[in-house]
């Protein structure tokens, strides 16, 4: 009999039965599971860990902040509080009013933002809604994937704002005031827009990792500093400042330095959107195929017991925010060479490096969730001109949706609770370990 078939002996027998009471406890304390239950069969738990999981969650977070978005909408609109004066004598007009309120908000909101069916004789107009919704992505993603990266090693990134400004002020000005052949040029201006990022960021990491400074007061102070310093370069004849102007505005980009289109100059939509792409599977390689994410996730899990495994923690501070500066500046250099390419001011930042906090925290700081988050708050903000335009609503009620957002997202236990979600098993595994397999088949 071979060694792979012999019986085992009393003492592995013990250890193996030990082993289990060992895990069945866990099993009960992070459940709450009694441990002499049968075993749950296996297609039940992941019905639970797909209906209770971090996706569903972030699902039903938007949802729940689309309803109080339309209660929202329904207490601010002028015909329910014209029919609510006669609720009670004719209660129809109020409810019929309620739901043309919500209703045009919301078909407004998905005219602007997906698809114009009110244009569907002409698909050129009709689709432009979406590559709308993409353009307007397009920085969110890119912002959102640098604050992500940052957040699964520990760091609370908040320096958006000025890693942009710095990564748009470099490349601005290779753009605007040095010419190059058409392909080098914006070449050269992208690269050197995300070293100024990537430097900025690595102000953060460095003084993080050899003074222990914390990162979300160092990242406010780089903002100021990275604003008043642009600010200061656009006021200063020969530095970012337009030639014979008193603004305080950069010149052009010359069209050799700018993003071209994807699909033609009547849409918004550039080479930017490519760029985001390619970022995000550089992320999600990063993160699940290298050693070097391998250090980033054992950081971020406990630095401690990665330092006692060998990881230079410090160094990994410094490699992260590298990193996230670079991917953040990508927003900043999108904003100058595909958006503001008649010149950029101060302000060109939008408030996308504190919306990429949001983007990041609905995408669960995943990549591809990151990307999809970008495209539902790239969305809001176009469909929000539609329903302002078409339908009255405020702009604000967009700005209340996306706190909701982060409300719930930030309360998976009260998410769970509204709509009855089971709590995910923390010891579940997707695939079964290959030692539990082989036992399966020798069975």
């Amino acid at each position: 009999m071979s060694d792979d078939t012999k019986n085992p002996t009393p003492a592995e027998s013990a250890d193996e039965k030990t082993a289990q009471a060992v895990h069945e406890q866990v099993v009960a304390h992070e459940t709450g599971r009694d441990a002499s239950e049968p075993p749950v069969p296996r297609s039940n738990q992941i019905v639970k860990e797909i209906f209770g999981g971090s996706a569903a969650i972030s699902v039903l977070a938007v949802v729940l902040a689309l309803v109080f978005g339309g209660i929202l909408i329904v207490l601010t609109d002028e015909t329910v509080a014209q029919t609510s004066a006669y609720f009670f004598s004719r209660p129809g007009d109020m409810l019929a009013a309620m739901w043309d309120a919500v209703a045009g908000a919301y078909s407004a909101l998905f005219r602007g933002s997906v698809f114009n069916y009110l244009r569907a004789d002409d698909l050129t107009v009709a689709f432009r809604p979406l590559t709308e919704t993409l353009a307007n992505a397009t920085p969110l993603i890119a912002a959102g994937l640098g604050v992500a990266l940052a957040f699964r090693v520990g760091l609370f990134n908040i320096g958006g704002r000025g890693q942009m400004l710095i990564a748009a002020a470099a490349a601005g000005y290779v753009g605007a005031y040095i010419p190059m052949p058409p392909v080098i040029h914006l070449v050269v201006a992208l690269v050197v827009g995300l070293i100024g990022g990537a430097l900025w960021g690595g102000i953060v990491g460095l003084l993080k990792a050899r003074t222990g400074a914390h990162e979300v007061i160092v990242t406010i102070m780089l903002n100021y500093i990275a604003f008043y310093l642009v600010s200061f370069l656009l006021r200063t004849p020969g530095a970012l400042q337009a030639p014979g102007q008193n603004n305080p505005k950069s010149g052009p980009i010359l069209e050799t330095a700018q993003f071209p289109p994807l699909l033609g100059d009547q849409y918004n939509l550039n080479l930017g959107f490519i760029l985001v792409i390619v970022a995000t599977i550089y992320v999600w390689y990063l993160l699940n195929r290298s050693a070097l994410g391998f250090r980033f996730r054992a950081v971020g899990e406990n630095p401690n017991a990665a330092r006692v495994a060998g990881i230079k923690v410090e160094r990994v501070y410094v490699q992260v925010m590298l990193i996230a500066g670079a991917l953040v500046g990508l927003a900043g250099v999108y904003q100058v060479l595909g958006n503001f390419t008649g010149g950029f001011a101060s302000g060109l930042d939008a408030s996308i490096g504190f919306d990429a906090i949001t983007v990041a925290l609905l995408g669960r700081s995943k990549p591809w969730g990151v990307f999809f988050a970008g495209i539902l708050f790239g969305a809001l903000k176009a469909g929000s001109y539609t329903m302002q335009a078409s339908e009255g609503i405020p702009v604000d009620i967009v700005l209340v949706v996306q706190s909701f957002i982060v409300l719930f997202i930030a309360a998976p236990p009260l998410v769970r609770s509204i709509f009855r979600l089971p709590t995910p098993d923390p010891l579940f595994q997707w695939r079964t370990p290959k030692l539990a397999r082989k036992a399966e088949v020798t069975k």
